[in-house]
């Protein structure tokens, strides 16, 4: 096992390699920018939007394609409800709970891996399993826990890490309880439904990026399996471009009844400029452009007062790190025996599931971002804003952050790779990004922001 570890490490660190190519700045263009608003922001107040909405560019819009429709279309309500309702009968998935064949975090350990081995199996070798395991003190018990890790191996060198992640066990409002009911339908059986269920859909085909997908143990307590993997990660030098958590997400109905059927909030470590804010911004763009049936809530914190989840084990270390969690969370069924499939709505946690792996998909699979950003002042009230083109590119998309907002505010398409705009001010303007945008019109990974001073 040992032996198979180190070959899938090492082939992660091959991956993780920078692009590099000769900066361009050919004659910007003479049409002018034709701006998109996307929605309000949820947290912060946006400026203005910034002057002249002049003619449209050249270059072809992103949209949902039908390669994106296609795969978001994969996603199977009733197998996702599936998995919800083989944890919940596990009874309990507390890390000292006995193993009673069909029962307990062992059994809970031996259903994920055994729906990780299928899908490795219908993957014609793209999807490998592991196991990470660690020891374990908890109330005077010594463990040893598994977290469950499949891999996918990306193909374009510099493609990145991705990881994303949901947790298996459960609990009780008693930590030291390891056996009163705690079927953790929605905490965090949700998150661990559409794990399976995009792992299946991701591992049918070959992705850019290299791709790890981990069902975390002993989360409930402290984040105990996070931190260790995390520590795992950085021992091998393996770096992460970006982790999504998913923790609570299939129900739309809050502790008084209220329905909110079309949002998911999406936590982040701050500050403003921080990578896992900027991360959190940029999964809010991409699914605004190619999944708007989930609207992203983006929070100015790094979770819920008091809370915690596996994000935050990798936002410790320095990686960009995010957590989706339903917009209306009911607290009084938290860890208790009424956290049960009756409050997990399928057609919820579809959509929440379909957004995710939206993101996944741009994230994984479209062009790499524009290297090298810079903005260049012309001696007029116009400024030039140039980076290096990507091969393949049929255009970009630049998108714009007001000052204060914590999202995107604006968006527009642009054929080359320099562009003149008198947009470009600090007083307009807090950052831009930029995607690549290919020959289908589905847009990339967004750029780093680029600060405007």
């Amino acid at each position: 096992m040992m032996k198979r570890t180190s070959t899938i490490l090492a082939l992660i660190w091959f991956a993780v390699v920078a692009l590099a190519c000769n900066l361009s700045s050919p004659p910007p263009p003479t049409v002018v920018p034709s701006l998109t608003d996307t929605p309000q922001p949820t947290i912060a107040v946006a400026t203005s939007v910034p002057p002249t909405q002049p003619q449209q560019a050249a270059v072809n819009v992103p949209s949902a394609s039908a390669d994106v429709r296609s795969l978001l279309a994969q996603v199977d309500s009733d197998r996702l409800m599936i998995h919800v309702d083989a944890l919940e009968r596990m009874v309990t998935r507390h890390v000292n709970s006995p193993d009673n064949g069909t029962t307990g975090v062992a059994a809970a350990y031996r259903y994920v891996r055994r729906q990780f081995e299928e899908i490795s199996s219908q993957s014609a070798g793209r999807f490998s399993v592991i196991d990470h395991t660690f020891t374990l003190e908890w109330e005077g018990v010594t463990t040893s826990q598994k977290n469950v890790v499949g891999y996918l191996q990306g193909d374009a060198i510099g493609g990145g890490v991705i990881v994303l992640a949901a947790h298996y066990d459960s609990i009780t409002r008693n930590p030291a309880d390891a056996i009163y009911n705690a079927p953790g339908a929605n905490d965090d059986g949700s998150g661990m439904a559409a794990l399976i269920e995009i792992g299946r859909i991701l591992a049918r085909r070959p992705h850019h990026a290299s791709i790890m997908l981990v069902a975390f143990a002993a989360e409930e307590i402290g984040r105990a399996g996070s931190i260790e993997f995390v520590k795992w990660l950085r021992d091998r030098n393996v770096t992460v471009d970006s982790m999504i958590n998913m923790d609570i997400i299939g129900s739309q109905t809050g502790p008084n009844g209220e329905i909110d059927a079309n949002h998911l909030r999406l936590f982040s470590a701050g500050p403003e400029d921080s990578l896992s804010r900027q991360l959190a911004r940029s999964i809010y763009w991409i699914d605004f452009n190619v999944s708007p049936e989930m609207q992203i809530l983006v929070q100015d914190a790094e979770d819920r007062q008091g809370r915690y989840g596996d994000h935050m084990s990798f936002s410790d270390a320095g990686f960009p790190a995010v957590r989706f969690i339903e917009s209306l969370e009911d607290t009084v069924r938290q860890h208790t025996p009424q956290d049960v499939i009756g409050d997990v709505q399928a057609s919820y946690l579809l959509r929440s599931t379909q957004a995710i792996l939206a993101a996944m998909t741009i994230l994984a699979d479209g062009l790499p971002p524009p290297q090298n950003i810079v903005l260049r002042d012309n001696g007029t009230p116009k400024r030039t804003l140039v980076w290096e083109p990507v091969p393949g590119a049929s255009g970009y998309l630049i998108g714009l952050r007001a000052p204060g907002s914590n999202i995107i505010n604006n968006q527009f398409p642009w054929p080359s790779n320099s562009v003149d705009w008198e947009g470009f001010t600090p007083s307009q303007l807090a950052a831009v990004v930029i995607s690549t945008i290919d020959s289908n019109g589905m847009m990339g990974p967004p750029s780093r922001e680029y600060v405007i001073r």
